[in-house]
């Protein structure tokens, strides 16, 4: 290990906007624990606002393509020739989009790379049904991947395709939520609706095709006494805002753009139902196990959710959710109903969702990222 007077120097790569992306940024102020100096390297991506990500030092790339094989090739190529001349310890790669460049730049200099991967990657929607893009990535991962020494992912799904595809069992450490007990909810009066109004909640910076998002308001506009607040970004939002000016929805539906996480778990815990109806439409989200899920529990309010595997198995174990089994309007308007006809259970699903936020939290899970970048600090 180095020198213990001087800090390990580690870089954090993603394509992300670093604002809002909680598991990089966990992840990193638990390894800052470890006395190390941490830089999180991203891009400035929509109205991120550029806000202090103290104590990081921070690089955001200024991209000239937002999207695209353009915006990869490019961000790639940035990212690249950052690492080479800049000096760094350990690189910890974050998805398959920053592995090339990351894995290219530990072996010129003979530095350890830590990969982590969000999401079964080349399972996503916009990679799974497009055939060259998805032969591109599925070329890197094979290339890369059985040659990495540390890894880690989100689920125990994803960890065995991963081990089966190319015999390496990555570490499994979940997305769940920091303690939120120092945080109080927004008002009824505060967020605009009314006091009898069942409130529902969406969120995240995923709002995506096939996450369920579309049934959610049309589901919203057949069933009385609910309002939803849909807080944060995706590539269905500005879809969803003119269904719901269609629909005439507008005094029953707000939207919020993305905020920090404290803010977040503020509009959170004003709710009385959180939303997570991801489709089985492609293996990452079979397997998903979203932040907002553990951002639902770390609030306290019960899961409203799709009868996905791992999403299943959570709320199944803790009791803190309501399952339909399969994501239409009217399965999510009847479920609404009875929970608003039957406030006893809403308050039994509440009761159980605090008691699973004692097990399902960072304090706890964190404690695998420190064993593991300890592991790989004594080996420096």
């Amino acid at each position: 290990m180095p020198d213990s007077q001087k800090k390990t120097r580690v870089a954090f790569s993603v394509t992300n906007c670093l604002c809002h992306d909680q598991r990089v940024r966990k992840i990193a102020g638990t390894v800052l624990e470890l006395k190390c100096d941490i830089t999180l390297i991203g891009r400035i991506k929509g109205n991120c606002g550029n806000p202090e990500i103290a104590p990081f030092n921070v690089k955001r790339f200024r991209m000239l393509f937002k999207r695209g094989f353009l915006f990869y090739k490019f961000y790639n190529l940035r990212l690249f020739f950052y690492l080479l001349f800049h000096k760094f310890d350990l690189l910890v790669s974050n998805d398959l989009d920053t592995l090339l460049p990351n894995f290219l730049v530990s072996k010129i200099k003979r530095v350890p790379l830590v990969y982590d991967s969000h999401e079964y990657f080349t399972g996503v929607p916009e990679v799974q049904n497009r055939k060259f893009v998805k032969w591109v990535w599925t070329s890197f991962e094979k290339m890369i991947f059985p040659r990495l020494k540390y890894v880690m992912t989100v689920c125990d799904p994803i960890a065995d395709i991963y081990e089966k595809k190319y015999n390496v069992k990555p570490l499994v450490v979940r997305n769940v939520s920091k303690n939120a007990d120092h945080i109080t909810p927004f008002t009824r009066d505060e967020i605009g609706f009314d006091k009898n109004d069942l409130i529902l909640i969406i969120q995240g910076t995923g709002i995506n095709i096939d996450r369920g998002a579309e049934e959610l308001i049309d589901a919203v506009n057949i069933t009385d006494g609910v309002a939803l607040l849909v807080v944060g970004s995706g590539d269905v939002v500005p879809s969803l805002k003119k269904q719901v000016t269609e629909l005439n929805l507008n005094s029953k539906v707000t939207f919020i753009e993305t905020v920090g996480w404290e803010t977040l778990i503020r509009y959170t815990k004003s709710a009385d139902l959180g939303i997570c109806i991801d489709k089985d439409t492609n293996l990452n989200y079979k397997y998903i196990l979203p932040n907002k899920l553990f951002d639902y529990i770390t609030a306290g309010i019960p899961v409203l959710a799709s009868d996905l595997q791992e999403t299943g198995r959570i709320i199944n174990e803790t009791g803190c959710g309501y399952i339909i089994p399969s994501v239409t309007p009217a399965n999510l308007s009847n479920a609404f109903s009875e929970l608003q006809n039957n406030r006893a259970k809403l308050a039994v699903l509440r009761k159980n969702a605090v008691a699973a936020s004692a097990k399902l939290n960072w304090e706890i899970e964190s404690r695998k990222v420190i064993e593991l970048y300890s592991q790989v600090l004594n080996n420096l």
